[in-house]
């Protein structure tokens, strides 16, 4: 036997002295290879499952607004409207050139006659019943002559005024067809919440179906705060972008409910932001318009201002106090005085000047209200009837 051979022959020898042990670590080997390999398996089918739901709820996340639009986009409305207006001439009044006798008389020739024009403009609006009402903004068709209805689809269909509002710059039109129509589901205004998701849908510069993303940026914005007088309603101001054209379409929530129809926007200073119409006072002033085409305000003939008083006899040191008093209205008859503070009204708490127009409102006319004040130290109980605003 050579050298090599012994070699190897020692070396065999003692593969087969371990060959035990060897048996056991190789199972060893392979029982931990395996349970390795299985682990494997798992974590990656955790890693996978994670990833599915990562991704699925990432896709939830990008589409909200997608289905909000799908339940609702289709009954969004273009509006377009068309009036004659008479040109307006500085030589006589129009009704005296009218006449070809007195034309010739004061020797007008026809390029001096009055010429009527027509004037155009576009809105938005929301189907909100099946049998074809539309909710709109009361600028949108102010002294129209003629009104089209553009849906989603592609027809055109005419339209009726129901009735406007201009104190609440809310319409209602009806679409003079036979349906069926699509509508859009409204929801509850009173639930909405700072932060809440705002999608504006419309057709700004006339182009139509544009949806923006935004959220609630405040509630209750008492419009006379944006500069404007004369009106009477409280706004949902939101950073989604409402643009000219949008007037008249929805303000949706995240489920695709109808919570506001857009009216503002603000241009300059400020820019960005957006307001709409609360769609429970849409709705308020709607079936008023359908049952009698007109709304009652109630009124009792005050000016307000929002204060704050330093005293331990009232829970809420936030008060209201009048500063002006219509001569001749309820509130004068009554007998309420500049600088009274109003404290309730048919005994509920009052803090804000829209929490009184809102009572007010709710008391309805030709029904007592009972108001109590403070005057200096003294609180007096004043009893009045609401009139409409017209008859102030």
């Amino acid at each position: 036997m050579n050298r090599n051979e012994s070699k190897n022959l020692k070396k065999r020898l003692k593969i087969l002295n371990m060959s035990k042990w060897n048996k056991f670590g190789l199972a060893f080997l392979i029982f931990n290879t395996f349970i390795n390999i299985t682990s494997a398996k798992s974590d990656f089918a955790i890693y996978t499952y994670n990833s599915a739901s990562i991704a699925k709820e990432s896709i939830s996340k990008k589409s909200f607004v997608a289905n909000a639009v799908k339940r609702s986009g289709s009954a969004v409305v273009t509006i377009d409207t068309k009036r004659e207006v008479m040109a307006p001439n500085n030589v006589l009044p129009p009704g005296l050139l009218i006449d070809p006798y007195l034309q010739r008389f004061f020797g007008f020739n026809d390029r001096q006659m009055p010429r009527s024009r027509i004037e155009r403009g576009q809105g938005s609006g929301v189907i909100f019943s099946s049998d074809g009402l539309i909710l709109t903004n009361a600028h949108v068709v102010s002294k129209s002559d003629e009104v089209t209805v553009g849906l989603s689809d592609g027809r055109r269909i005419k339209g009726e005024i129901v009735g406007e509002d201009t104190l609440t710059d809310l319409a209602v039109i009806k679409l003079l067809d036979d349906g069926p129509w699509p509508t859009a589901p409204l929801g509850d205004s009173s639930k909405l919440l700072v932060g809440d998701w705002a999608i504006a849908v419309g057709n700004p510069f006339g182009l139509e179906n544009t949806v923006t993303l935004g959220i609630i940026s405040n509630l209750n914005r008492n419009i006379r705060q944006l500069g404007i007088a004369g009106k009477r309603f409280n706004l949902i101001q939101t950073d989604a972008a409402i643009n000219p054209g949008n007037s008249g379409g929805p303000l949706l929530n995240s489920e695709g409910e109808v919570i506001g129809i857009n009216t503002l926007v603000r241009s300059g200073p400020g820019a960005g932001l957006g307001f709409a119409i609360p769609i429970n006072r849409a709705q308020e002033i709607a079936k008023e318009l359908i049952e009698n085409g007109k709304v009652t305000h109630p009124v009792i003939g005050i000016s307000l201002e929002q204060i704050k008083i330093a005293s331990n006899s009232f829970e809420n040191n936030n008060k209201v106090i009048i500063r002006y008093v219509v001569p001749g209205s309820p509130a004068d008859l009554a007998g309420i005085k500049e600088s009274d503070i109003i404290i309730n009204i048919n005994k509920e708490i009052i803090s804000t000047p829209s929490q009184v127009v809102s009572k007010i409102n709710k008391n309805g006319i030709n029904k007592l209200v009972e108001i109590r004040i403070l005057r200096g130290k003294k609180q007096l109980n004043m009893s009045l009837k609401p009139i409409d605003i017209r008859e102030i």
